[in-house]
């Protein structure tokens, strides 16, 4: 069986963010409170990395509008308290935390678009 379109969409913005530098370090982190698609490390010069919580939202079309209008302000403030828990887990230096969401919009026969917002939350 096949990747979902989903996993192919969230396997793309991770390459993506691994093409600027960054070091994803979680996929698909999960516990009580929800999940987190990916988790990075944006790197600092002469800093610590800032740990980036990544919501990836994948589309076909808009038909149910833009990938990112899934984001929803009660989805933002579930990814903040969900930052928080992962970083009072994961036991690793960071200079700041934030939310990023990537909408990647992929019609049939066209190359994927990809958005990346930073610090939605």
């Amino acid at each position: 069986m096949g990747k979902s379109f989903g996993t192919w969409g969230e396997d793309l913005a991770a390459e993506y963010l691994e093409r600027l530098g960054w070091q994803i370090v979680e996929r698909n982190w999960r516990c009580s409170a929800g999940e987190i698609d990916l988790v990075a490390l944006e790197p600092v010069h002469g800093s610590p990395p800032i740990g980036v919580i990544i919501e990836v939202k994948t589309r076909h079309g808009v038909g149910y509008g833009d990938p990112l209008e899934a984001i929803t302000s009660a989805k933002i403030a579930r990814l903040r308290r969900l930052a928080c828990r992962w970083r009072s887990e994961c036991g690793l230096e960071l200079s700041d935390l934030r939310v990023d969401a990537i909408g990647i919009l992929k019609r049939p026969g066209l190359a994927a678009n990809m958005t990346h917002l930073a610090g939605v939350a």
